[in-house]
């Protein structure tokens, strides 16, 4: 994978928000994921209170820069737990939900929680009516209300 934009020239202050996709480990996602450069993006941004989102197997960065210490959150939950076990071994409160919110921290379990994690992340930006307006133009049949 090559980045838009380098480690070095990020500016947290420049962002409201931090997502992370998983990957296979098979092709050296763990090694990305745990790079020193990209946690300390993270903690920097629980610093701040920015919002942070992971969509399955990125849950690990997150345990590894430390900023799931004693918060519930999820993570891929197949291969017999061993992920989940992974990431409780970063201190974190494992959930076998879909997806977690803790506070600023988005969780969830694998590929098929991306949409729902996206309309998560937005509605914590925006509101529910954007979000609403957004899946309305994306031809995604709303619940009546």
């Amino acid at each position: 994978m090559q980045p838009e934009l380098p480690f070095d020239r990020v500016n947290v202050n420049d962002f409201d928000a931090l997502a992370l996709h998983g990957g296979a480990p098979v092709a050296g996602f763990l090694e990305d994921a745990y790079d020193e450069r990209l946690l300390g993006l993270i903690r920097e941004f629980e610093r701040q209170g920015k919002i942070i989102a992971s969509i399955c197997v990125a849950a690990l960065a997150l345990g590894k820069s430390g900023v799931l210490q004693g918060r519930t959150a999820t993570t891929w939950d197949l291969n017999e737990g061993n992920r989940r076990s992974q990431l409780a071994g970063f201190g974190a409160i494992v959930l076998d939900r879909p997806i977690v919110v803790d506070k600023n921290i988005i969780t969830s379990t694998g590929p098929a929680t991306g949409l729902d994690v996206a309309f998560t992340l937005l509605e914590m930006l925006t509101d529910t009516e954007n979000v609403d307006e957004v899946k309305r133009n994306m031809r995604f049949r709303l619940s009546s209300k």
